[in-house]
């Protein structure tokens, strides 16, 4: 990434200091607030305002594939998450639990959500019965509870704010394309709304969701070389319908046991907004899911006609459908600058007296700066196009960051030569032994981020032990 001028001292540099880099955008944006329980935060309204068009434009190409929203309860009964032995021990350490209610000891304690899986069991356990009932393609909108010992805004919080999918399903053919499906949907969702490019993969053995058969994943390279789990799509197989009972009648009149799947994304996705396109001076948000995505930023506004031209300009671009803000406050133009670079709004446009006498305003893009004089005929078409440039310029920019950060390694020892440099991913062969993979970790800090699904034969022998590979493994340290 090149060198900027540093224009908001509030900001540490990202090349000081990363984590504080991401702090000071969190506060300065006005994203987040901390509050008196830690790990738990405060999503100011332009920080849910980002939420809301992920999840604007998420629900869509959830309900485009046929799925519905429903709504589970938050509490579950320590009896129900106890009826899957390999979920219940995945998620033990993070669960917390209510023990009372009032001043009354409850007979059995109520386990925050931490995920709903048992809570959907138990409920298609009672709606499923023949084959006509399926599948059911749910979605929720709701938070989650998990006791996190180390947090950060957005990236690891004790409570946040996600959707997850549950699906069930007649046969193990349709509910693994489902997976895959939506797996597909989240790596479109990310490169075509956040810019942001993702790995698609399968998680190994002992990386995979407690209770699943198998997990999928996308990963993303943020700015530091970290990598960051964008994403999750989980086949069940039957195993979730044995433990509960559920079985529906085939059209054969046969019992049989339906299989199931659950995904996922969560506010995680805005720290990976910010990770992967922020810069030294802020925010640099995709257009698709900016709360504002161009700013009017009116010169000389005591002269007369220019608040009116500006008026007139931002009533023309919200009727074509584009979030805009006219900022006729008393600030200075430098001043209204600098702020809504640190919130990331993609387009700035400026105009004044001179603009206006020449019939034309200013385009200024966030993410490179780059400043264009376009006609006030067509003007629509021209910020529309600039949107597009914006996007474009973010993607290429990640994936160029990716592609310069991806090493390709036979051994553990070239994996300590490319990570003495700074993070980034890993592609190695592996044998599929756990133990490998263990050592691996311990030796270079780099664990297994998924298996991709598009494999490369980067050599016959595992990166670790030297004996023959099965797969090649991305790699990499990780939020």
């Amino acid at each position: 990434m090149a060198k900027q001028e540093k224009k908001v001292d509030a900001i540490t540099s990202m090349d000081v200091d990363f984590a504080q880099w991401y702090t000071d955008i969190v506060k300065k944006a006005e994203l987040i607030a901390y509050t008196s329980v830690k790990g738990c935060m405060v999503i100011r309204p332009y920080g849910y305002a980002i939420w809301e068009n992920i999840q604007r434009l998420l629900d869509g190409m959830f309900k485009e594939t046929g799925h519905e929203n429903v709504n589970m309860p938050m509490f579950i009964p320590e009896s129900l998450l106890q009826k899957e032995k390999d979920h219940v021990e995945g998620f033990a350490p993070e669960v917390a639990w209510v023990t009372h209610g009032g001043n009354t000891r409850l007979e059995e304690r109520l386990c925050v959500r931490p995920t709903s899986e048992t809570l959907f069991c138990e409920h298609y356990a009672d709606i499923v019965h023949s084959y006509r009932d399926l599948p059911k393609l749910y979605n929720q909108w709701v938070s989650v509870v998990r006791w996190e010992k180390t947090t950060r805004p957005f990236l690891r919080s004790r409570e946040f704010l996600w959707q997850e999918g549950h699906t069930i399903h007649a046969t193990a053919e349709e509910a693994i394309e489902e997976t895959e499906r939506m797996l597909n949907v989240y790596t479109r969702f990310c490169e075509e709304c956040l810019a942001m490019p993702v790995v698609q993969g399968k998680k190994t053995e002992s990386d995979k969701f407690a209770g699943a058969v198998s997990t999928y994943a996308i990963e993303a390279l943020m700015h530091d070389g970290k990598a960051l789990q964008a994403g999750t799509s989980h086949y069940f197989g039957d195993g979730f319908a044995k433990a509960f009972g559920i079985q529906y009648a085939d059209k054969d009149n046969t019992l049989k046991y339906p299989h199931q799947t659950s995904w996922g994304v969560t506010t995680r996705l805005i720290g990976a907004i910010i990770m992967t396109h922020g810069d030294n001076n802020g925010l640099v948000l995709p257009p698709a899911v900016a709360p504002i995505q161009v700013v009017i930023v009116p010169a000389a506004m005591h002269k007369e006609g220019v608040l009116e031209k500006a008026e007139e300009i931002r009533a023309q671009l919200a009727a074509a459908g584009i979030r805009v803000k006219l900022d006729a406050s008393d600030n200075s133009p430098g001043w209204k600058f600098a702020e809504y670079e640190v919130k990331g709004v993609p387009v700035r446009l400026e105009i004044g007296p001179r603009d206006i006498a020449a019939g034309q305003c200013i385009l200024a893009a966030r993410h490179n700066g780059e400043k264009t004089a376009v006609s006030l005929e067509g003007l629509v078409g021209a910020v529309q196009e600039k949107l597009r440039e914006v996007h474009d310029g973010l993607y290429d920019a990640a994936l160029k960051n990716r592609e310069a950060h991806t090493y390709q390694c036979r051994s553990i020892e070239e994996i300590q030569t490319a990570l003495a440099g700074g993070d980034g991913f890993i592609e190695a062969m592996w044998c599929g032994d756990e133990s490998c993979e263990d050592e691996v970790k311990a030796k270079t800090g780099a664990g297994s981020r998924c298996i991709p699904l598009t494999q490369k034969q980067l050599s016959d022998t595992c990166v670790c032990c030297g004996k023959p590979a099965k797969c090649m493994v991305l790699w990499g340290k990780a939020y």
